[in-house]
């Protein structure tokens, strides 16, 4: 059973900051990589930022040099500094863990319930 909590958004003003925070549980043989994604009201859901296991990161062009991701590989908890927010950046922000479980070797994605974040005055 892999669970992943997701705490930290909410109603923030234009050039504002939030903190998301995800920590995921379960029973992992390994995690290959921690992510979020944004699905703003009528879109498809699109990738903002991804960390691996190994440190490399990788970041959606809108929201390079705004946003800053993290990862606590102990606690397998992933977390996102954003600055300078705008309006545009309104949506549900969803966790994503890609890793294997158990003794499967195969990779899966499992998402979190997702947290609205509103970026408005």
């Amino acid at each position: 059973q892999v669970q992943l909590v997701e705490s930290g958004g909410g109603l923030v003003q234009p050039g504002g900051s939030l903190r998301l925070s995800c920590a995921a549980s379960g029973s992992f043989f390994s995690i290959y990589a921690m992510g979020w994604y944004r699905q703003a009201p009528g879109e498809r859901r699109e990738l903002v930022a991804l960390i691996t296991r190994a440190g490399s990161i990788g970041y959606a062009d809108s929201v390079k040099g705004r946003f800053t991701i993290s990862s606590d590989n102990a606690k397998n908890t992933v977390y996102r500094q954003r600055n300078s927010l705008k309006p545009d950046d309104t949506g549900v922000y969803y966790c994503n863990v890609n890793a294997s479980v158990g003794s499967s070797r195969n990779k899966h994605d499992y998402w979190g319930q997702g947290t609205q974040v509103t970026v408005s005055s």
